[in-house]
């Protein structure tokens, strides 16, 4: 089960506020109030608001389809903060000049899911699923600029009439 909940135009800039949400996203949400209760920033009332109303939406989901609900067997599973509308103000600066003030806002968004959320099935091994997902599991823990350099290379390989294992063979018998 899985439900969320957003803020909209929260007047804090989204910069503080990821400060404080970066610390919860993942965690278990008995774990997730009590670092918003004893966090000093002012963002973190404004997102214990938001996780507060995401398990009462759990809940509320969990009781229309008569299922059983603890909140403590929940995990925040998505939690992320955007940018939202800026109100654009001004104050008097000198010589008749006005500065402008970027009064900023941002949005919350926070979902919580149950614990014992099924995991994928698993995959056997030797099958061409098992070995595509080995190599996607590879290529998201190099990160993505090695990927580009990779597929870089295959491209001018490509364009060169040369497959990148003749490229290897002929750097082996130098």
């Amino acid at each position: 089960m899985e439900a969320r909940a957003i803020q909209r135009t929260v007047r804090q800039s989204a910069r503080k506020m990821r400060l404080v949400i970066d610390q919860i996203r993942g965690r278990g949400v008995p774990e997730a109030y009590a670092i918003l209760r004893f966090s000093k920033k002012l963002a973190a009332r404004q997102i214990h608001k938001v996780l507060r109303s995401a398990v009462a939406n759990a809940e509320q989901q969990a009781q229309r389809q008569n299922a059983a609900f603890d909140a403590d067997q929940l995990r925040v599973a998505y939690a992320v903060v955007n940018e939202g509308p800026t109100l654009k103000r001004f104050t008097q600066a000198a010589m008749g000049r006005a500065t402008p003030i970027l009064k900023r806002t941002s949005h919350v968004e926070i979902r919580v899911a149950g614990e014992n959320v099924p995991a994928a099935p698993p995959v056997k091994a030797g099958t061409a699923e098992a070995k595509t997902a080995k190599a996607e599991t590879i290529a998201r823990a190099a990160g993505p600029a090695s990927a580009g350099k990779t597929r870089a290379k295959r491209t001018k390989a490509k364009k060169a009439g040369k497959s990148t294992k003749q490229k290897n063979k002929k750097k082996e018998e130098r």
